[in-house]
């Protein structure tokens, strides 16, 4: 691409990361994880003739093993697939709901005491806080309408990483100590090993998830209708949870209409494929984009200079606030998407958007005429816990997949006899009016438990092509998305304007120090590693700012994960990048 690409080292002095090196590939394939097992399962099915998706259902089924406080079959996730079709104008792409849903038994009071208040812990910790799982129905799906394969040839990496194992660095040892899986005898004999905790360099086997892998591979739908989901629903009732046998042969993975959005940098014309709810990171993306599409953001001083941090803060904010009052779940709740993403509404946004101050949020006032009266609000705050991968293979077709746990190891129980954790993914449902759960967002009634409803989500894969035009197909440029809660959104949001408006290299991207706005808390927030007088710049300016603690390193998942795949749209030639806070992840290509 005709940009000037930056290098890291320019842009970021004293970032303390582990050094990551940018992979390239002119014109095969890439796989980028968290965890360099799992990149490589993908590769070798890549290498074994399959395509994007049978690389992505086995990365998905190998991170189940090789990171298990975020990878998983007891959670749920999204996966956007672009599937080329050589000589044609137009490529076919597909988005796949399987996040998790309420148990029929769900009440949207599940969680409160007597008094109305909400009972801490509740629904984060134990066994009422689990959601119907939606993994493996999702990858299997996904495997069967688009795999080259066969679904034992993409789960065998899996299988083989559980049964032989995979050894541990420090960091992922370290990973493991969590309290909430000693609380949980299962988990404490599985993944601390009954208190003697796993070192760096040791070998880690799991017996049973390796026998529940290969019975998946054997029939698929027995974890949802057969003896796997009876021992399921029995594992978790017996402990006082809510799902049941019926809840698991009733869930489905959904098909939704992928949301598309347009941003004009240097000339190029881009086209946005990304989420559409119950992610509510799609529209909020593209709201975003939208209010920024009439700043000339290069002129503001370059990537993550103050001039420029404040506007797309100030579109942070805005878009925020209609997250708030609008997302939920699209089977449940009306959401005026046409409305949020209408660029006369993103106008209107950008006119209040004062050019060397802040707008205090607790002022803010939402253009009138284009949206329908919000309801009251309930505060919510999503968990960062989440892992990102990303596929590219050698003709061109593309995966982005965000799923999770949502919690450190999700609710911290693992399925009797079955070697996987289990969510806590209630917890990102509203569970009281005004009052926050786990972790600040502010969300609407259109996200209130109920059951069947699956909970809204910042989750955002998505994928960035140039404009078709006539003669002229459109083609892949970059394979994003992220983990982190509520950051997610503006972690992508940053690594594309950072990709394709500021012309940082791909790695460079990818290490950048973050900041984040939310519309509610009123903070611009900054990761530790950002350069303070930056910070400092944006407080003169008027923002109350946070710069975070030294629990940074200790807790990558607070400020994403980029794993990205960059494609370059004349030649095809391909660059990967691994986020450095996670040091055991790797962007695999040949």
């Amino acid at each position: 691409m005709p940009l000037c690409k930056l290098s890291a080292l320019a842009l970021l002095p004293g970032l303390a990361l582990p050094a990551q090196q940018e992979v390239k590939s002119h014109g095969h394939a890439m796989v980028v994880s968290v965890q360099h097992d799992a990149s490589d399962a993908g590769l070798a099915i890549l290498r074994q003739g399959g395509n994007a998706v049978d690389a992505a259902v086995a990365t998905g089924f190998a991170l189940a093993v090789t990171y298990p406080r975020a990878g998983n079959l007891g959670g749920g996730g999204f996966m956007l697939i672009r599937m080329a079709e050589h000589g044609k104008t137009a490529a076919a792409s597909s988005f796949l709901d399987f996040r998790e849903r309420a148990p029929g038994a769900a009440t949207a009071d599940m969680y409160l005491d007597a008094s109305g208040n909400v009972v801490p812990g509740l629904s984060t910790l134990g066994y009422k806080a689990i959601g119907v799982p939606g993994t493996v129905k999702g990858l299997v799906r996904a495997q069967k309408r688009f795999g080259k394969l066969t679904l034992a040839q993409d789960m065998a990496p899996a299988i083989r990483l559980a049964k032989e194992g995979f050894v541990l660095s420090e960091w992922e040892a370290g990973t493991m100590h969590g309290r909430n899986l000693t609380q949980f005898p299962e988990s404490k004999r599985i993944f601390q090993r009954d208190g003697d905790f796993y070192k760096a360099g040791e070998t880690f086997k799991q017996p049973e998830l390796a026998r529940t892998l290969e019975r998946i591979v054997a029939d698929p739908e027995e974890f949802y209708h057969g003896k796997m989901a009876q021992e399921l629903a029995d594992s978790v009732h017996s402990h006082g949870g809510l799902l049941t046998v019926a809840d698991l042969a009733s869930y489905q993975a959904a098909d939704r209409e992928i949301l598309t959005g347009h941003y004009t940098a240097h000339g190029q014309t881009y086209d946005v494929l990304t989420s559409p709810p119950p992610s509510s990171g799609g529209i909020a993306l593209i709201e975003t984009l939208n209010i920024l599409s009439g700043f000339d953001l290069p002129a503001l001083g370059g990537d993550r200079s103050p001039a420029q941090i404040h506007i797309l803060a100030e579109a942070f904010r805005r878009a925020y606030m209609d997250r708030a009052d609008y997302l939920g779940d699209p089977d449940y709740a009306q959401i005026p998407l046409a409305q949020m993403a209408a660029p006369a509404y993103a106008a209107a946004w950008r006119a209040s958007i004062l050019p060397d101050k802040p707008s205090p949020s607790a002022e803010l006032k939402r253009p009138a005429g284009f949206l329908p009266p919000p309801h009251a609000l309930p505060e919510h705050k999503e968990s960062t816990e989440t892992t990102q991968f990303s596929v590219v293979d050698a003709e061109g077709n593309a995966v982005s997949t965000t799923y999770t746990l949502n919690g450190l190891f999700g609710c911290g129980a693992t399925a009797e006899g079955l070697g996987f954790v289990l969510n806590n993914e209630m917890d990102d449902f509203s569970s009281a009016p005004g009052k926050p759960n786990m972790f600040g967002l502010i969300q609407g009634p259109a996200n209130a438990i109920g059951p069947g409803h699956r909970p809204l989500s910042s989750m955002t894969p998505t994928l960035v092509t140039t404009h078709a035009t006539p003669g002229h197909p459109a083609q892949l440029v970059l394979v994003l998305g992220s983990p982190g809660g509520s950051t997610i959104i503006t972690t992508v949001a940053n690594d594309l304007l950072s990709f394709l408006v500021n012309g940082l290299s791909i790695q460079a991207d990818s290490d950048a120090p973050r900041f984040h706005h939310q519309y509610q808390p009123d903070v611009l927030e900054f990761e530790k590693a950002f350069p303070r007088g930056t910070v400092d710049a944006l407080q003169a300016m008027g923002y109350k700012v946070s710069q975070s603690n030294p629990a940074d390193a200790k807790t990558p998942g607070v400020w994403g994960g980029s794993e990205l795949i960059a494609i370059d749209p004349k030649t095809g030639a391909l660059s990967g990048a691994n986020d450095p806070r996670y040091p055991a992840g790797k962007a695999a290509s040949y």
